[in-house]
């Protein structure tokens, strides 16, 4: 009787490890790669962001430099990341164009500057400073 019991609790155990899991792995395959989407700002210090056409627009590439669109300006800059998804982005540069919300492009610039990890959620790559959210960005879709 004890091993029909202690049977059936360890197979109801496996069972709910299994179960459980099976999200993870969902989730994980609706994760964007970090490197090579196309990531739109969404929000930054809690606020909503209306970014439209390729404003706030940052691209990571496999050789470790990242391209992309402020409000107006390119940008270009370097990055490396561990399997912590800890993430430092550095040497960034930009066009100088003078752009009509220059203070807006300026913080998301600082932004960037500042970022220490990234989580990623399907569509969204949530980036941290020193665990501070500081910024969502969403997956561009592909362009057909």
């Amino acid at each position: 009787m004890k091993r029909t019991i202690l049977f059936f609790i360890a197979s109801l155990t496996c069972t709910i490890l299994v179960v459980g899991c099976c999200n993870c792995r969902q989730r994980a395959k609706l994760e964007k790669p970090l490197v090579g989407t196309e990531w739109q700002l969404v929000q930054i210090m809690g606020r909503e962001v209306g970014a439209t056409g390729d404003s706030y627009t940052i691209t990571l590439h496999d050789n470790g430099t990242i391209t992309g669109v402020g409000d107006c300006n390119r940008l270009t800059a370097t990055y490396s990341v561990t399997p912590s998804r800890a993430i430092t982005i550095s040497e960034l540069g930009s066009t100088r164009r003078l752009c009509p919300n220059h203070e807006a492009e300026s913080a998301y610039y600082d932004m960037l500057e500042s970022v220490t990890h990234y989580e990623m959620d399907a569509d969204n790559m949530i980036l941290l400073s020193n665990g501070t959210l500081v910024a969502i960005m969403r997956a561009r879709p592909a362009v057909q």
